[in-house]
């Protein structure tokens, strides 16, 4: 994960404000290597206001060896929709302390997901559920929806996941949520084809 300029990202870099909370990196350029492939696929993604989600402007596709050709076949097997996937949680920033505060420590969605892929331990996601509408809850599922929206995936399925809620309850919180004006610049359009 790189800037355009090619610097590693860093809190510092997330300069758009999405949401209430979250701060994200508005351009960023992901790489990753598909070795049975032997292929390299290096992207931009730009933040765009109005689809509310990150979207990907310029592709390049490498040959890594003599015997591969870069051509149709081959490059739609790479997923480029599943690189700005991986790659979007490293550019969502969101700070515990005031914002204003010079001193607050940011951290990135890609940094709070443990090791099991979750993003929400089990006891914060096991206290937000038994609460009524609450600050906790609206906080939990703008981090959810703006991961998920971001990157292009379902929110109602990533907070399905997180917060072992039915389908419908996580509609209802996202509406709660997005009436709370905590979804503001965060999209997800369930009839977008999957590519972008």
């Amino acid at each position: 994960m790189r800037t355009p300029d090619g610097q590693d990202i860093t809190w510092r870099d997330a300069a758009q404000a999405v949401g209430s909370a979250l701060r994200i990196v508005p351009t960023f350029v992901a790489t990753r290597l598909d070795d049975a492939a032997g292929v390299r696929t290096s992207l931009t993604a730009s933040y765009l206001t109005g689809e509310g989600r990150y979207v990907t402007r310029e592709v390049t596709h490498t040959a890594l060896r003599d015997d591969v050709e870069v051509n149709y076949p081959t490059v739609a097997k790479l997923g480029t929709q599943a690189i700005v996937q991986a790659a979007a949680p490293r550019c969502i920033f969101l700070t515990l302390d005031r914002e204003d505060d010079p001193l607050a420590t940011w951290i990135s969605v890609d940094a709070l997901t443990t090791a099991k892929g979750r993003i929400l331990p089990p006891a914060v996601a096991a206290e937000v559920v038994k609460r009524g509408v609450s600050e906790a809850r609206l906080d939990a599922i703008e981090l959810l929806y703006g991961t998920a929206a971001l990157a292009g995936l379902p929110p109602a399925k990533l907070i399905q996941a997180e917060l072992g809620i039915p389908h419908r309850t996580a509609s209802a919180w996202i509406i709660d949520a997005r009436a709370a004006g905590r979804l503001k610049g965060m999209n997800f359009h369930a009839g977008r084809p999957a590519g972008g």
